[in-house]
C-alpha cells in the first residue's frame, strides 16, 4: 500500500492505541508553545532511533508536508545565518517528494510538475543515479555513480555555492522505480555537500522504519543528513503522520527565532499514539532484524533469480523494496520500441490477474511488501510474479512488442 504498511494489516494493538488516546485526549494543537504528552514521547523515541545528532522533530500529517517544512526550514536557517541568498535547492529528476506545490516542485516527476503551471523557484534538478538507462556504453557502475554524483557538484558550481541551501534526495528513489544508486554514489554526494557547506536532506518517507533493514535508509547507506523527512512507516499507514527530523545544529539556529510555520494537525495526539505503538511493535517483535536476517536474504535469493526471465533486464533489491527492469532484448540495456510504460502496464495487468500486486513505473516493476512477510509468503509472491511475467512476455511476443527502440 504505497510503501506504508510495515507491520502488516489487522494489527489490533494500533486500533486500541488510537481508541485509548481518543478517550483521553482526541486533539489539541501544538501552537503557542503548547504540546501534549504523546507527541513528546514520540519525539523522544524518534531521537533515540535516529542517527546521531538528529534529535528534534517538526510534525506534520504526511511526507508531502514534511518536505514542505524542510524547504522552509533550510531557507529560514540560512537567512538566520545571515545568508538569505543561500536559498537554492538541488534535487533530482524522477525524484518524488510529495504532491503539494512545494513537494511537487522539489520532485522530479515531469507529469506532475507540468500541472503546476509554475513551480516554486530556485529548485534545480540533476540526473538520477539510474545506471540501467543512463550509463554510457562501457561505463562501469562505479564510474557512473561518480558521474551522477558529480552532476550535483556541477549544479552547485553553476549556481554558486554561496547560493545553494541544500541537496535533497531519497536514499533509494522509490516512486521513480526503486532506483538503487551504485556504491560509489552516496559517499561522493557526502563529500560534495561537506566540501561546499550545503545541507543534506534525506527523504526517508519510504526508506524509514525498517524498509532497508535498519531504522533508516541513511543508516544503511552511511549517509549523514542534516534533516530527515519521515511519514508512511512511522505509523505503518494506520494514521496520517509525518515529520521533519532535524539535526541539533540546524534546530538550535531555528529555535533562536520564531518559525512561523505549522499545521492544524501537527503532533496530533491520536496519530502520535498510533506511531508510538507501531514503533514498539517494530522494536519488540524485532521486525527490522527479521527484514535483515530472514526476509531480505531469502527474498534476494528468489528475486534475483527472476533475472533469468527473458523479459527481465535487471533485478534490484535493498531490504524489502525491489524492482525489475523490463527489456525487449535480453542481455542489453534496451528500451522498448513501444511508448514508455506499455510493457510495464501489460505486466502489471497480468500481476493483478494472478493476485499479486506489483506497481509499474514506466517499464520497471516495483514491490514493497510488509516487513513481516515470511519465506512462505515470499514463495507465493515469486511464483505469481513469474507466472505474470510469463503471460506478459507471451502477450508482448504475440503483439510484436519485443522490439527495441
Amino acid at each position: 500500500g504505497l510503501w506504508c504498511v510495515n507491520v502488516g494489516y489487522g494489527r489490533h494493538e494500533l486500533a486500541e492505541a488510537a481508541y485509548e488516546q481518543m478517550k483521553e485526549l482526541p486533539y489539541y494543537n501544538s501552537f503557542f508553545r503548547c504540546t501534549t504528552p504523546t507527541p513528546v514521547l514520540l519525539a523522544e523515541k524518534l531521537a533515540q532511533i535516529s542517527p546521531e545528532n538528529i534529535s528534534q522533530v517538526f510534525y506534520g500529517s504526511s511526507g508531502s508536508e514534511a518536505n514542505d517544512t524542510a524547504l522552509r526550514l533550510v531557507r529560514h536557517y540560512w537567512a538566520l545565518e545571515g545568508k538569505p541568498q543561500k536559498n537554492r535547492i538541488i534535487s533530482r529528476r524522477w525524484a518524488y517528494h510529495g504532491s503539494t506545490v512545494a513537494g511537487t516542485s522539489l520532485g522530479g516527476m515531469s507529469a506532475m510538475r507540468e500541472q503546476l503551471y509554475g513551480a516554486v523557484p530556485n529548485i534545480d534538478h540533476v540526473m538520477p543515479p539510474y545506471a540501467f538507462e543512463l550509463a554510457e556504453p562501457g561505463e562501469s557502475d562505479h564510474d557512473f555513480g561518480l558521474r551522477a554524483a558529480r552532476a550535483v557538484e556541477e549544479a552547485i558550481l553553476a549556481a554558486g555555492a554561496e547560493n545553494v541551501a541544500a541537496f535533497i534526495g531519497e536514499p533509494i528513489q522509490g516512486a521513480g522505480g526503486v532506483i538503487i544508486a551504485p556504491d560509489s554514489y552516496w559517499p561522493e554526494i557526502q563529500r560534495i555537500v561537506d566540501k561546499y557547506g550545503i545541507l543534506l536532506i534525506a527523504d526517508e518517507v519510504i526508506t524509514g522504519f525498517g524498509r532497508t533493514g535498519n531504522w533508516f535508509g541513511s543508516q544503511t547507506l552511511n549517509i549523514r543528513p542534516h534533516i530527515m523527512t519521515i511519514a508512511k512507516g512511522l505509523s505503518s499507514g494506520y494514521a496520517p503522520i509525518g515529520g521533519s527530523v532535524v539535526c541539533d545544529e540546524v534546530a538550535a539556529v531555528i529555535a533562536s527565532d520564531e518559525f512561523n510555520h505549522g499545521y492544524t494537525y501537527s503532533g496530533h495526539p491520536v496519530a502520535a499514539a498510533i506511531a508510538l505503538e507501531n514503533l514498539r511493535i517494530l522494536e519488540e517483535e524485532q521486525v527490522i532484524e527479521h527484514v535483515r536476517d530472514v526476509a531480505h536474504p531469502y527474498l534476494a535469493e528468489r528475486w534475483h533469480a527472476l533475472a533469468d526471465h527473458p523479459l527481465v533486464g535487471e533485478t534490484k533489491l535493498i531490504g524489502l523494496m525491489g524492482s525489475l527492469a523490463l527489456t525487449p532484448v535480453k542481455g542489453e540495456r534496451a528500451r522498448f520500441a513501444a511508448d514508455a510504460g506499455t510493457a510495464g502496464y501489460i505486466t502489471r495487468e497480468r500481476c493483478f490477474a494472478n493476485n499479486v500486486i506489483m506497481r509499474h513505473v514506466y517499464d520497471r516493476m516495483i514491490i514493497s511488501p510488509p516487513l513481516v512477510i515470511t519465506p512462505s509468503e515470499i514463495d507465493v509472491l515469486i511464483d505469481r510474479a513469474t507466472k505474470a511475467l510469463d503471460e506478459a512476455y507471451a502477450k508482448m511476443k504475440e503483439e510484436g512488442l519485443l522490439k527495441k527502440a
